[in-house]
């Protein structure tokens, strides 16, 4: 009988890091995590302490070797997904000069207008891949030029979240060709830093960390974090790549024709294709995976959260009455909501909250309801909102369509995904059948897959097959997506049509925080 091994998946993500043990055959044996805050004193920051992730992460591992008997030497490796597009700046002891900017971080909006409209930013997209958006490090680095020029000069390295944990773990600056194709400088074909992208930034090669490939194998963990990790020191650690392409691989959606959807807090709809491919429009992303796996999609800013903003803003005696009924109250609200016919009645809902990322790439934009009439009420409105998230991401694949052709199979994940309302709303929406994977944790998976790949336990990422079931199945119901197909050019329209107003609303917003 052969000796049973294991893995660690990691995942850190924007609100809580996630540790994942696994059998080396995909089976969860145990699950760790710790949350920590994101910091946003008004409606541009959006920061984070990065020792409290690094910390994080040595919390996760440990309590996923605390509640297992596995032994460290039965640990395979440990295997990376990260967020995308946040940028340290740190000085030659690696001690941060800035709290961890985030992806959704907006006060290098005027930046990024700027490297759109004056300096070439369309071609630069076409090289890199990174939509030009505040939430790429590149008009980050700009704006930290522009507006922090004291503290950019002492800056000795800019690096994103994942090798700041690295660098503490191993004393070595080091990113994934996955991370570095978010950062909008590093060029798709030449797998390098884009010279034309650095000059733009102000940055040289050396104040960035070296290039690897997603496989890239590490050793000789520093002594003390592998202790309190619970860790041998010479575990094999994969750098592994970013949370968007790992989710499309922990999801067994890496095959042509198969398209990832997930809703968290945020959301994004993705592909794989076998070559880097962007849009002449510049509305879908494309980030790498390994050398033969690149993905083409795009992120939205406003998924989950706006679930939860019906709930605290819409719904004070729902949640009340979900306490005195003991269950929760995201259940009861989607009861609500299922009281409603499809379409809501004709009411639309547009999810801008926070701007909004693809298909519009405008920070500016801000959300709505549409269509409001006396026969509309609560129940419409909260339905719509599910409704409107589901048609934004929606407008994002009509995107993707025009570049990859149209997909035959939609695989759902994250924690929408629970919720049969949800799941059914996406299918009559896209008008396609919508398969749940077992697998909530997929970027963990992901990175644990990749893994297996880079260490020679797998010659294809389609061993993922095996480790992936599917928990549910939905089809369209063809009345109701037929419905939706006639609300579509409304809700798709109106974004377009509102440019300046967007514009001019977010101007006397910021004006009133200024004051």
């Amino acid at each position: 009988m052969s000796k049973v091994l294991y893995t660690i998946g990691i995942d850190i993500g924007t609100t809580s890091t996630k540790a994942v043990l696994f059998q080396e055959d995909g089976t969860v044996v145990a699950k760790g995590g710790e949350e920590y805050p994101l910091f946003t004193p008004n409606a541009t920051i959006a920061e984070q302490n990065p020792e409290q992730i690094f910390q994080a992460v040595i919390q996760s591992v440990k309590q996923v070797m605390s509640n297992s008997s596995v032994s460290p030497s039965d640990i395979l490796f440990v295997s990376f997904s990260s967020a995308m597009h946040s940028v340290i700046a740190v000085n030659a002891a690696g001690v941060p000069l800035t709290p961890c900017i985030t992806w959704a971080d907006n006060r290098s909006a005027a930046h990024a207008v700027r490297l759109k409209q004056e300096m070439n930013g369309h071609e630069l997209y076409r090289r890199t891949g990174t939509p030009i958006h505040p939430m790429s490090p590149i008009t980050k680095l700009m704006w930290l030029r522009d507006e922090e020029p004291e503290l950019f000069a002492k800056t000795t390295k800019f690096i994103s979240i994942k090798e700041y944990v690295f660098a503490k773990l191993f004393g070595k600056y080091v990113v994934d060709y996955s991370i570095a194709s978010a950062t909008g400088m590093f060029n798709l074909q030449q797998l390098d830093w884009d010279e034309e992208a650095l000059r733009i930034a102000g940055v040289g090669r050396e104040q960035l960390s070296e290039l690897v490939p997603t496989t890239h194998q590490m050793k000789g963990l520093d002594g003390a974090f592998a202790c309190e990790m619970g860790l041998d020191p010479q575990t094999t650690f994969i750098v592994g790549a970013s949370d968007g392409v790992l989710s499309n691989l922990g999801v067994n959606a890496i095959q042509p024709g198969v398209v990832a959807v997930t809703i968290g807090t945020s959301g994004a709809i993705r592909t794989v294709v076998d070559r880097p491919v962007t849009d002449p429009k510049g509305r879908t992303f494309c980030y790498a995976l390994t050398d033969k796996h690149w993905v083409v999609g795009g992120p939205v800013n406003n998924g989950g959260m706006l679930f939860r903003w019906v709930r605290d803003e819409l719904a004070a005696s729902e949640v009340e009455a979900a306490k005195r009924l003991g269950i929760d109250p995201y259940n009861l609200l989607t009861q609500i909501a299922e009281r409603v016919r499809p379409g809501s009645d004709g009411l639309l809902f547009h999810p801008f909250f926070t701007g909004e990322r693809a298909p519009l790439w405008n920070a500016d934009a801000r959300g709505s309801f549409f269509g409001l009439t006396m026969h509309h009420r609560k129940e419409h409105m909260i339905r719509s909102v599910l409704e409107g998230i589901i048609f934004n991401l929606y407008t994002v694949l009509l995107a993707m369509e025009e570049q990859i052709g149209r997909p035959h199979r939609i695989h759902a994940t994250g924690g929408f995904a629970r919720s049969e309302l949800w799941r059914q709303m996406m299918a009559d929406i896209f008008d396609q059948k919508v398969v749940i994977p077992e697998s909530y944790e997929s970027s963990c998976l992901g990175a644990v897959v990749l893994g297996l790949y880079a260490t020679g336990r797998t010659d294809s990422l389609d061993i993922v097959s095996t480790m992936v079931g599917a928990s549910h199945e939905h089809k369209p119901v063809k009345e109701n997506a037929k419905l939706y197909h006639q609300l579509l050019p409304i809700f798709i329209s109106l974004p377009r049509r509102l440019e300046e107003e967007y514009a001019a609303m977010a101007k006397f917003q910021r004006n009133l925080l200024e004051e």
